[in-house]
């Protein structure tokens, strides 16, 4: 049999001699045990008539003494002012090719590191230890997740090329947003200007026209606490230059006012705007508005899917300019009132904010806490209604429906097919940041070496920049359109699966999983 690390502490077990100790601690300095052979199996030699390092000698080392004790025992012999030394004990091999090799502290399965832990407390290195378990379990759950839900996901790769093939074969449909975009440019400059104007007139009374004797009667005191901290000692005062949004300033005036023997210099000035009803109506009609030009986007896409979805020749049959004339001549009124509850739903959120700001100008601190928790909330929900009113459009191009009817059914829609929706959003979202990531990417690496290869006396700073902006745009209008296509494409296969009309239209990437869920219908009938 081949000889191994820590014979001689085996033999001596077996043999009933007196065991001598295995353990060491740091770099086995402190090592006094018998092992003879490296870790790979290489005898070791005398320390004093071994020729290949002969400067180690029990004369010279503290380790190797007494050399009747220590034969060939292996060690970690150093002086306290040697540079280099080792992690370990080692040993002179008997191996002419080897002159020496470490050995395997075998009394210590866990040896001190010789030049300390990177986690310096042992709690910690036990929560890095321990945490290793959970993210072990947590990558076990997500692969059997992905194991039960694998049907799922084929589904969902499929209608990402669909929706892939439909912009193969109708690029046009990616002016629809760049109209959009061009739309909302013009919008909001002609709103912004006629906003400013409407925010700018500020009544003459909205500040006090008084002096104050100090700075702390005219612009308040703010509670010294932290935002989680509450009580009366938390309470500020507001200032009666203050006390209401948007605030006023304080300055000095060089002419005081003397009253009673005080002298009152300080005064008010008005904020350089105000909000309005005026302001408050015109702000809803621009809400309004940018929510009536997304929804005008999102149907008129999903108008286009699902005409290019159940025709028979995807290749040459036009869908863009029919599915824009379709919305216009009879969905308007769906869009009109889809947005307008986005609307509502935004301005309520915006109402929050302006309670919040209120509340802080009061000093009061629970209101503000209250009205940011409220803000948040309507913020939640709006994400919903816009999920679920995108859902509505496409029903609306695939039914011709209503919108109320249509986001019932879309609602109804998503109850029933809940996991496959799930994994859609999962999927779409990675999909989405992987697009994302090699538009950009590779807009900026083509666009540099053509600038190195164009002028490479110039600085490619500036024109990286320009060239990522621009891939971001690109990037946007072409994954928006991309995402809604394969929304678009999982509601009308879901059409074809539970009425059984236009199947034999539906692309190639899906025939597969129509046939396989009609056999699973008819297969306990059959």
């Amino acid at each position: 049999l081949a000889p191994v690390p820590g014979g001689s502490a085996v033999a001596d077990a077996l043999s009933g001699a007196e065991a001598v100790s295995e353990g060491c601690t740091g770099d086995c300095a402190d090592y006094r045990g018998r092992q003879e052979y490296t870790k790979s199996g290489k005898h070791c030699l005398d320390w004093e008539t071994q020729t290949a390092l002969p400067q180690y000698r029990a004369a010279m080392y503290t380790a190797l003494s007494p050399a009747n004790e220590t034969l060939n025992y292996c060690r970690n012999p150093y002086q306290a002012s040697d540079v280099n030394r080792a992690n370990t004990i080692w040993c002179v091999t008997s191996d002419p090719d080897v002159a020496w090799e470490e050995c395997i502290p075998i009394g210590v399965i866990q040896p001190t590191c010789s030049r300390g832990y990177a986690i310096s407390s042992s709690q910690m290195r036990d929560v890095v230890y321990y945490s290793s378990f959970v993210i072990w379990a947590l990558g076990l759950l997500w692969t059997i997740v992905i194991l039960c839900f694998v049907s799922r996901i084929r589904l969902a790769i499929a209608l990402n090329k669909v929706s892939a093939q439909y912009l193969a074969t109708h690029p046009s449909t990616l002016l629809v947003p760049v109209v959009q975009a061009s739309m909302a440019i013009l919008w909001c400059s002609l709103w912004f200007a006629s906003a400013s104007f409407l925010l700018s007139q500020v009544p003459d009374d909205y500040t006090p026209k008084g002096y104050f004797a100090t700075y702390a009667e005219a612009y308040g005191i703010s509670g010294d606490c932290a935002f989680w901290e509450f009580g009366d000692a938390c309470s500020g005062t507001p200032g009666a230059c203050t006390d209401s949004w948007p605030t006023g300033t304080v300055w000095k005036d060089a002419s005081c006012l003397e009253e009673d023997g005080v002298s009152k210099c300080w005064r008010c000035a008005p904020p350089r705007y105000v909000f309005d009803l005026r302001f408050v109506l015109s702000f809803f009609v621009f809400l309004w508005n940018n929510a009536f030009n997304v929804a005008l986007g999102e149907i008129i896409i999903a108008m286009c899917v699902s005409l290019w979805f159940f025709t028979a020749d995807k290749l040459t049959t036009a869908v863009v300019g029919p599915g824009a004339t379709t919305v216009f001549r009879f969905h308007i009124g769906t869009v009109a009132f889809g947005s307008f509850v986005i609307a509502c739903v935004q301005f309520l959120r915006w109402v929050m904010k302006y309670f919040e700001k209120q509340a802080e100008a009061q000093k009061n601190r629970v209101m503000a806490c209250l009205a940011k928790c409220l803000h948040c909330c309507i913020w939640c929900f709006e994400k919903c209604i816009r999920f679920l009113n995108k859902n509505a459009y496409i029903q609306t191009a695939l039914q011709g429906t209503h919108f109320c009817t249509s986001a019932k059914t879309a609602f109804f829609l998503i109850l029933r097919n809940v996991a496959r929706f799930g994994t859609m959003v999962v999927l779409g979202s990675v999909i989405t940041w992987i697009g994302f990531l090699s538009i950009m990417v590779g807009t900026g690496l083509v666009g540099y070496l053509l600038l190195r290869e164009m002028h490479p006396e110039i600085s490619p700073v500036v024109p990286m920049i320009c060239f990522i902006m621009v891939s971001y745009v690109i990037a946007k209008l072409y994954m928006s359109v991309f995402q809604l296509g394969v929304d678009t494409s999982l509601q009308c296969f879901l059409a074809c699966e539970e009425t059984g009309v236009g199947s034999e239209h539906v692309p190639e990437s899906l025939s597969e999983f129509l046939r396989d869920n009609a056999s699973k219908q008819e297969g306990p009938n059959a």
